[in-house]
């Protein structure tokens, strides 16, 4: 019979938010895999756990996860843990995950701490509907493209960051979104926890002034919708109204349907488009 991978999510700072079934699981199961063991082994050494370990990272992800799937197909049960967190969020874990479903090993999840979720509860932004990107591509074309997509998300939006990159990171989103709000959180869980409230640009400021320690989440507000209204009826206030024919005909409206867009974005009734098109010529 085949064994079994759990994923079991591990404190992102302090050590009491281990679940009791984490732990429980963590000592039955015949094999740890861990992102980093020598991190792993202060945790393991601190609930007095005994499992052997196994290392499990970016860099062997898929060669390793062949080795995992085959010691499981031998009916051994793996636990997969993070170096903090819930294993496969930002995580090579998702690699492992796929594969097992791919040769018919059964997987659960061992929920626990989280730093996304955790960043986005303390924030006060809209917990309603968010997105999360981790840590922006290092790439600049993927970088560019990403941020364009962000410059009009409407969902609360978590980031990742190092410490290291900032402040780079900071101006960048404040260039290309505009002056959001912001609330940036670093050491969670832990004794210095700071979270720290303000728009992006007094953050630049901020951490231009105070250089920035620790790993840190940034949770940004989305654009509302009315605001992308307003920008919209600034964009088409500038076009003639043959422009913004041409502008709803390029993308495949035919002429009435291109009127009846066009009346909707300047706010008067489609007989007035006619009228005022007949008029023009």
């Amino acid at each position: 019979m085949d064994g079994k991978l759990y994923l079991c999510a591990t404190p992102i700072g302090n050590l009491e938010d281990i679940t009791l079934r984490v732990l429980r699981t963590l000592k039955e199961v015949d094999l740890i895999a861990a992102e980093d063991t020598r991190n792993s082994i202060k945790l393991l050494n601190y609930f007095e756990i005994k499992t052997p370990m196994t290392s499990y990272h970016e860099y062997n992800k898929y060669d390793k996860a062949f080795y995992l799937i085959h010691e499981m197909k031998a009916g051994k049960n793996i636990a997969l843990i993070t170096d903090a967190g819930t294993p496969a969020i930002s995580d090579p874990g998702e690699a492992l995950v796929r594969m097992c479903y791919e040769q018919g090993i059964e997987v659960t999840s061992l929920p626990g701490a989280s730093a996304c979720i955790t960043a986005l509860t303390l924030s006060g932004k809209s917990t309603r509907r968010f997105c999360f990107e981790a840590f922006l591509p290092a790439d600049k074309k993927e970088r560019k493209i990403i941020l364009d997509e962000l410059k009009r998300e409407t969902r609360t939006i978590i980031l990742y960051e190092a410490p290291h990159h900032l402040v780079k990171t900071l101006q960048e989103l404040l260039d290309i979104l505009g002056d959001r709000d912001v609330t940036l959180c670093r050491e969670l869980t832990k004794k210095y926890e700071e979270i720290y409230s303000a728009t992006l640009r007094e953050a630049v400021i901020h951490y231009e002034e105070q250089a920035p320690k620790g790993e840190f989440v940034i949770v940004i507000s989305g654009k509302t919708f009315e605001e992308i209204r307003d920008e919209e009826r600034e964009f088409f206030q500038k076009l003639s109204l043959e422009e913004h024919m041409i502008y709803y005909e390029e993308k495949g409206y035919g002429k009435k349907e291109a009127m009846k867009q066009v009346a909707r974005d300047l706010g008067i009734s489609k007989r007035d488009v006619y009228q005022k098109l007949l008029h023009d010529h």
